[in-house]
């Protein structure tokens, strides 16, 4: 018979995806799992098959983690631009409390997503919900009238999550808040 899991799964995969934002996939040895975890090697094996499983996991909690992030900002029903600027201020103040770590999901695109499948098609997954959230929210604004009812809302979520992602990478490069606060802005009043 199996022993019973003596550790907390999610506390786990929440560590691991820390290990592999701060390192990256390829430079976190399972040694460095192991140490993050605080799990030996056959329980993560015997928990998440490999490492590869591990990193999708770490990926699958991100990403439910920024989610619900997104969805208490654009439910405010605070008006659109509002909504916006909290969210891209959230995220501007994240990469500035976190020594400009950048996106796990953009990172790992980077690094792993031309030669992996699997990572790549969950993190089109990914972007393809966080782009309908935008879309929907702007569609909603253009019903109240805050935006023009003759954009495109799917065109206008795309800008915004491509700004996103600009955002992140441009702090990765090391320029200051007021640089990327101002691309914020800019891309506010582009709506």
């Amino acid at each position: 018979m199996a022993r019973p899991r003596e550790f907390d799964e999610r506390v786990a995969v929440e560590r691991a995806m820390e290990a592999f934002w701060a390192n990256g996939y390829e430079a976190t040895s399972t040694q460095q799992l192991c140490e993050a975890t605080g799990l030996g090697r056959s329980s993560i094996y015997n928990t998440f098959t490999s490492k590869h499983e591990l990193f999708r996991a770490a990926l699958r909690h991100y990403e439910r983690t920024t989610k619900d992030m997104r969805e208490q900002i654009l439910g405010t029903g605070e008006p659109i631009r509002d909504r916006l600027r909290t969210l891209l201020s959230a995220m501007i103040d994240d990469e500035f409390a976190n020594d400009r770590r950048g996106c796990l999901a953009i990172n790992s695109l980077i690094e792993v997503g031309k030669r992996d499948e699997e990572v790549a098609a969950q993190l089109r997954e990914d972007v393809d919900g966080f782009v309908a959230d935008l879309a929907e929210a702007i569609a909603s604004a253009q019903r109240d009238g805050e935006i023009d009812k003759d954009k495109d809302p799917l065109a206008l979520a795309r800008f915004v999550h491509s700004t996103v992602g600009g955002i992140r990478m441009t702090i990765r490069l090391g320029v200051d808040r007021h640089t990327v606060a101002d691309v914020a802005e800019v891309a506010l009043a582009a709506l």
